[in-house]
């Protein structure tokens, strides 16, 4: 007589399997990659041209070299934050930098708002580690003249005040950086 080879039972062990796999998937963390927070502009069915006086932009370009020019000359990134602070706040009033506004802000009462426009041009070849490094840049740039606002202000740094004096914040100093599409400077020179 021929011997009966075992089995297991595996209905239930596929159970506790499908079990183990949902609880998992349910109590795990996805890290997700985060881009670079920027305000788009509302889409237009026809192109519109905004009338920017020159001395109110302030034109960043970055080559394929991952060199980053400012007016006439190359500046490391790490003094691109603090050019572009001061080209915003125009402290000494220059007439070359730009111009300013008094307009009634919530909780804030009459504030000068800078008209400054940054604009930030790159090539298409540049690397994604300098083009990071220059928006991170004048993120902070405009980060620390919200902290100083907020600070002055309200007594606390921008990310500790409720949305309401966020947003007046924001108000006093707008996130105004405008991207241009790449170019290719390799071919032009």
């Amino acid at each position: 007589m021929a011997r009966k080879t075992p089995t297991i039972n595996t209905g239930s062990s596929a159970d506790i399997s499908f079990l183990l796999l949902t609880f998992f998937l349910l109590t795990s963390n996805i890290s997700t990659e985060q881009g670079i927070p920027r305000r788009l502009p509302p889409p237009s069915d026809k192109e519109e041209i905004v009338d920017i006086k020159e001395r109110n932009v302030l034109v960043v370009q970055v080559n394929f070299l991952d060199e980053i020019f400012v007016g006439s000359g190359a500046i490391p990134v790490t003094e691109l934050k603090n050019v572009a602070k001061n080209f915003l706040l125009n402290p000494n009033n220059d007439p070359k930098l730009p111009e300013k506004e008094v307009r009634e802000i919530d909780h804030m009462g009459e504030y000068t708002i800078s008209k400054g426009v940054i604009s930030l041009v790159n090539d298409q070849s540049t690397s994604y580690n300098m083009y990071v490094q220059v928006q991170n840049e004048l993120q902070r740039a405009v980060n620390e003249i919200r902290d100083d606002v907020s600070s002055q202000y309200f007594g606390k740094k921008y990310d500790l005040l409720d949305t309401a004096f966020q947003r007046a914040v924001q108000k006093a100093v707008p996130m105004n950086i405008s991207e241009a599409p790449p170019r290719d400077y390799n071919q032009q020179q």
